[in-house]
């Protein structure tokens, strides 16, 4: 269900939100104070999308109302409505992890505008980098459904599935998202990599679409490299608490691939399908722990760059011909 629910004091403020959203896709609840909506939010967890709350009410602030309803449920959209425009409370609505901040008095217009942004915004910031977004908000066509050239990287751990076998499920689980997809993800964004998908312990990272730069090949090795140092770091410290290790293989192939939001009327995302994929996912599965093995013709726009030495030609599943490989050589 896509429900808003409006925190606010004052009835007046109230009703003109609930008019000003009358003719929205939103399901549309109000009540007086913080209180009455965490314990509104408890009773429809699964119901409320979004939630905006005056920042000075009795008792219960909007800052702390707001927290508590993210540890309820962190995928609402949380939106911070003042009547103090002051820089002071939007860095602290920022610092909080609150998805927007809104200032009243406010144009129905402007309101149902703003609030579709920082939604859309909250989205989107989950799998691209803020960087991209910004160019996906000034160009709306980025999203569309296209043929574009772009470097695909995947990577993956070596060895997972026999060495979590003997491990705990929350073990497992925390390993994963402390060690593996929260680090290796910060890097590929600082990339300006698209984060595609986690597929088990693989993840599929874009460099070129939705937005398409003239360097993207070469993000995607330094990423790699990026990633390879990174999780050498992590790997070293495990190994002197024993248990789970991280020794990862990456692969990465440039190629024209298709991308746009595919999926079924249950669940959508962006992502790129093509012959670029499949060879970035085949060379991951063939490099060594720690190792970083590009295509061809990758390896052409970064030769200039980065240091790579080819190997031995090898046969990929699709393609009739020896495809020339490189290793990446990086400095740990």
């Amino acid at each position: 269900m896509n429900g808003l629910l409006f925190i606010d004091d004052e009835e007046g403020v109230r009703r003109s939100i609930a008019r000003a959203l009358k003719k929205s896709s939103y399901q549309i609840h109000t009540v007086k104070n913080g209180a009455e909506g965490i314990e509104f939010i408890k009773a429809h967890l699964h119901d409320v999308t979004t939630v905006i709350s005056d920042y000075k009410m009795p008792g219960l602030d909007g800052m702390e109302t707001l927290a508590a309803i993210g540890a309820l449920n962190p995928e609402i959209t949380r939106i911070l409505l003042t009547g103090y425009a002051t820089m002071e409370a939007a860095i602290n609505a920022t610092n909080e992890g609150l998805d927007g901040f809104l200032t009243k008095p406010f144009d129905n217009l402007e309101l149902r505008t703003k609030i579709h942004e920082i939604m859309v915004h909250k989205h989107l910031r989950q799998f691209i980098p803020e960087q991209i977004y910004q160019e996906i908000h000034n160009s709306p066509e980025a999203l569309q459904p296209r043929f574009n050239e772009v470097s695909v990287l995947f990577s993956d751990i070596r060895g997972f599935t026999k060495m979590s076998g003997a491990a705990s499920p929350e073990k497992i689980a925390a390993f994963l998202n402390a060690h593996y997809f929260s680090p290796m993800g910060e890097i590929a964004y600082s990339f300006n990599g698209t984060m595609d998908k986690h597929i088990g312990d693989s993840i599929m990272v874009v460099f070129g679409s939705p937005a398409t730069h003239d360097d993207d090949a070469v993000r995607a090795v330094e990423s790699a490299i990026a990633m390879q140092i990174k999780a050498g770091r992590i790997d070293r410290r495990l190994a002197a608490e024993g248990g789970l290790r991280l020794k990862v293989g990456i692969g990465i192939a440039t190629g024209t691939v298709f991308s746009g939001i595919l999926g079924s009327l249950r669940k959508k995302e962006f992502s790129s399908i093509g012959m670029a994929v499949n060879i970035a996912s085949r060379l991951q599965a063939m490099a060594g722990a720690g190792e970083i093995l590009i295509s061809e013709e990758t390896y052409s726009k970064i030769e200039d760059k980065l240091d790579a030495s080819a190997l031995p030609p090898v046969m990929i599943k699709g393609i009739d011909e020896p495809m020339n490989v490189y290793k990446v050589n990086y400095l740990i």
